[in-house]
């Protein structure tokens, strides 16, 4: 019998997020120079910085290279944050032999095709509610928020309840050891 997400979450140290359609809602605005816009929930960045104050890995696996983003994400305190990746396993590859990484410990957030791959590998995939159909297939976990517009800070808070904490008491970081 297939475990239920929730018998997951207190495993959970390392959550991977990809970008667009996630962390936005996959809209973008071209700009007359070509520079791409995007749309950013305060409240998922919210619960980003408070999962990075509880001891929890963030990283960012994304294709695109908007430079706006990536200050945005290492603002909020995330240090693993990949741009421009086309083939997402190999970043997940990397972060894995960096930090000794064990699947069952590894949340990862996608929403498309280009995120499949990774999700197939970890121990908790998950995706917000308008995600491809192949890439609901595959979630143990379906938001009932769409990307961009609350799915992560659902995640997030479902991790750190379950694992004795909560968004109103982490405004600073915390000693905590990871799982």
């Amino acid at each position: 019998m297939e475990k239920s997400y929730k018998q997951y979450l207190s495993q959970i140290n390392t959550l991977i997020f990809d970008v667009d359609g996630v962390l936005t809602n996959g809209i973008v605005t071209v700009l007359s120079n070509g520079e791409l816009i995007r749309q950013m929930n305060i409240k998922d960045g919210y619960a980003l910085r408070a999962a990075v104050n509880a001891g929890l890995r963030v990283c960012i696996i994304t294709g695109g290279k908007n430079e706006g983003v990536k200050i945005r994400l290492e603002n909020l305190g995330i240090k693993d944050v990949y741009m421009g990746a086309h083939n997402k396993v190999e970043q997940y590859n990397e972060l894995v032999d960096m930090y000794n990484l064990q699947s069952q410990n590894v949340l990862y957030m996608g929403d498309d095709v280009p995120d499949y791959p990774v999700m197939k590998l970890v121990g908790l995939a998950c995706c917000p509610n308008d995600a491809a159909t192949e890439i609901q297939q595959i979630a143990k976990y379906i938001s009932d928020k769409k990307g961009g517009e609350g799915c992560v800070r659902d995640i997030i808070e479902q991790i750190l309840r379950v694992q004795g904490l909560s968004l109103i008491h982490i405004s600073e970081p915390t000693r905590r050891t990871p799982i």
